[in-house]
């Protein structure tokens, strides 16, 4: 899918003063997310998830890779957004080659596994199952992307990806992402990404989908 015929929405760099909106988005985006199922442990699984998502938007994408927001308009009656997307209601959250995040997984990867609690072994396992499968050349990674359940179907998460895709684009560099869901697959297939690798994650653990975008892709 050529990014010219994404769905226009305002997007832009997240800032710190983004940082609670875009923790709730993902959190409400991921609550019942078939990965975070059956990698964190159930009881407080969306205070969980939302400790997750803090760490890895905060000490991981805006300390060492790129973070964009919808940035939306004036509220509308009923606590909508009169544009269809306000502030931070989609969040996507990147690693690049610019700068190194090794130093900030190898911080947060001892609190990810004590937020996953009894899920632990199964995120662990997760993990070394997917990892041959991760680029070994300098790639863009989608680290985390959401956009909020109400406001989902108005083309918000293509619109929230683009600057990262086209960034990606000009430096170069593929993109790499995976995902839990088939449904996603059909969406980020339509922006050029391609699967390379579906694995089943031990422990009875859902399929999940290895795609990759090269520079450029249609």
């Amino acid at each position: 899918m050529d990014l010219h015929t994404v769905p226009t929405h305002p997007v832009r760099p997240a800032t710190s003063r983004d940082v609670p909106s875009s923790v709730r988005t993902l959190t409400r985006a991921f609550a019942h997310y078939p990965f975070t199922l059956h990698t964190v442990a159930a009881d407080d699984h969306e205070d969980r998830i939302r400790r997750l998502q803090h760490l890895f938007l905060e000490r991981v994408g805006m300390a060492y890779g790129r973070v964009w927001v919808t940035a939306g308009g004036e509220e509308a009656d009923g606590g909508g957004e009169a544009d269809g997307g306000g502030d931070a209601v989609a969040v996507a959250v990147w690693t690049t080659p610019e700068r190194d995040p090794s130093p900030a997984f190898a911080e947060v990867l001892p609190l990810v596994a004590e937020l996953a609690g009894d899920r632990a072994p199964a995120f662990e396992a997760a993990e070394r199952a997917l990892e041959p499968h991760r680029p070994r050349e300098p790639a863009w990674f989608l680290a985390t992307v959401g956009v909020d359940p109400a406001h989902q179907g108005k083309g918000l998460g293509g619109a929230v990806l683009a600057p990262g895709l086209a960034a990606a684009d000009r430096a170069g560099h593929p993109v790499y992402l995976e995902t839990a869901t088939e449904r996603n697959v059909r969406f980020y297939e339509r922006l050029g990404f391609r699967v390379t690798a579906e694995v089943r994650l031990p422990d009875d653990g859902p399929r999940t989908w290895c795609l990759r975008r090269g520079p450029g892709a249609p």
